[in-house]
């Protein structure tokens, strides 16, 4: 082929424009809300040679692959639940559904393809020395089996007492099983997971890059974080493994993060959870342990895991039922604030209806274009009547949920658009006047230590400011 004739730039730019068309169509036909096929569509159709490598690295929002890994892992898994005598927890959700409270989580077992479970025990962790002694001292009493999920590890001083704990169980013969996020843990050096293996630990990284087409998916990342020991103690909530999270980090320190121990018949739910992510990253399935008996008391949990390789966005319409059912109260924390269209339109129906509204947000930026979207939502939250609130001791990283007086959720998943659609998370819902108690008296002191935000502050931002986090949330539902 000439490419010095004068044909071949008039080829190319009509072979982009058609690849563009082509990109178009597909944006208009999988993307899921129409703002953002509109948002795609039209960038495709007019500057193709602009949009085309962003709409294939950002632009899909389903994970087609993991779906298919998941149909395969759900076959295995019902062969190996055959033979284990898997789902024992018939009775325990016949127990939920008889329950008055059941009836404020209808929808999630659905929803989440998981049931609502009775007779758990859980017990809150607010900060990170609490989470991971209590981690590592289920660890350390693990003689069968440890599942550890976090989407970041580092390589730093929590870490390698981590890797050390772990090399220590399974030289006991205890088989550990390890799964991070590799675009999460990107800075973990390869000699961290190597000397695992080599001490007998399984570590794989969930990597959404396999087979030629997803080799461009960079955009779905696994947040989950979770913890099971011989099927017996499990952990989730919002920490990782850094040194970060125990609040050494001075630019962010004190770090404020909450987590979950939990034991009962929902640590099967987890169990499932990690088993479909490590089949996804091994095509292999992890040991699955159930304990022979189960407390006859305890409290309503639902694990809901939630990701783009669901029929439903299964994390949005989580926060669109919790805010809907609120009838007194629904206090919500996270560190980033960039809810779609319909979970805002939930927030200010509920100040219509009467209902506390607060949201708990940082006051200090680890992102700083994140930051600026949130901070115009929040903005546009107060003027609608929703109690806004910035954490100021340190950085606030906290999910957690608090509706009425007995629902509460904990976990990984933030308000904003890549929890909603493009990141696998997972949340422990808790149906319990106790509990809900417990949470009710740590959000009071975090608001205690936070600065609402007033009318006032909404107008005296520079117009630069203003131009920035504009800016900022046209791209939010790609942050």
């Amino acid at each position: 082929m000439d490419y010095h004739s004068p044909y071949f730039f008039g080829y190319l730019l009509g072979l982009i424009h058609l690849l563009g068309m082509v990109a178009a169509l597909h944006a208009l036909f999988t993307v899921r809300t129409a703002q953002g096929a509109i948002a795609w569509a039209m960038p495709l159709l007019f500057i193709p040679y602009l949009t085309l490598i962003p709409y294939l690295i950002f632009g899909a929002r389903s994970f087609y692959a993991y779906i298919k890994a998941r149909r395969q892992a759900n076959q295995e898994m019902h062969v190996a639940m055959a033979n284990l005598n898997w789902r024992p927890w018939v009775e325990e959700a016949l127990t939920a559904r008889e329950s008055e409270s059941y009836t404020a989580l209808r929808a999630m077992p659905k929803l989440g393809r998981m049931p609502c479970l009775a007779n758990n025990q859980v017990k809150l962790l607010i900060n990170g020395k609490a989470t991971f002694d209590a981690i590592f001292a289920a660890i350390e009493k693990a003689r069968d089996v440890v599942l550890v999920q976090f989407f970041i590890i580092h390589d730093d001083n929590l870490g390698k007492a981590l890797q050390q704990l772990l090399l220590r169980k399974a030289a006991e013969g205890v088989r550990v099983f390890v799964l991070y996020d590799r675009v999460g843990s990107h800075a973990l050096p390869a000699s961290y997971s190597q000397v695992l293996r080599d001490g007998g630990v399984q570590i794989h990284a969930f990597a959404t890059r396999r087979g030629w087409f997803n080799r461009f998916q960079v955009n779905f990342r696994n947040h989950r974080k979770i913890v099971v020991v011989d099927g017996l103690l499990g952990f989730i909530g919002g920490h990782n493994v850094g040194d970060e999270y125990l609040g050494e980090h001075p630019q962010l320190s004190p770090w404020r993060d909450t987590h979950v121990q939990i034991s009962g018949p929902v640590l099967a739910c987890l169990q499932e959870s990690f088993a479909e992510d490590w089949y996804w990253a091994t095509r292999q399935l992890p040991p699955l342990i159930l304990p022979d008996t189960y407390p006859d008391n305890g409290v309503l949990c639902q694990a809901l895991a939630s990701g783009p390789a669901d029929p439903q966005e299964t994390c949005s319409l989580f926060f669109l039922e919790a805010i809907h059912s609120a009838t007194r109260r629904v206090w919500i924390t996270s560190p980033y604030f960039i809810p779609d269209e319909a979970v805002f339109a939930a927030l200010r129906l509920a100040v219509l209806r009467g209902v506390d509204v607060r949201v708990l947000i940082p006051s200090r930026p680890d992102h700083r274009i994140v930051y600026a979207a949130s901070s115009l939502f929040a903005f546009e939250a107060v003027r609608a009547g929703v109690r806004m609130f910035r954490y100021q001791p340190g950085f606030l990283h906290q999910k957690v949920v608090l509706v009425d007086d007995d629902i509460s959720a904990i976990g990984s998943a933030n308000l904003d658009n890549r929890s909603f659609r493009l990141n696998f998370e997972i949340t422990l819902l808790t149906v319990d006047r106790g509990f809900a108690d417990q949470v009710e008296h740590m959000l009071h002191e975090d608001f205690e230590q936070a600065r609402e935000i007033t009318a006032e502050d909404t107008q005296d931002t520079h117009r630069l400011q203003q131009l920035g986090m504009r800016i900022a949330r046209l791209i939010s539902p790609i942050l």
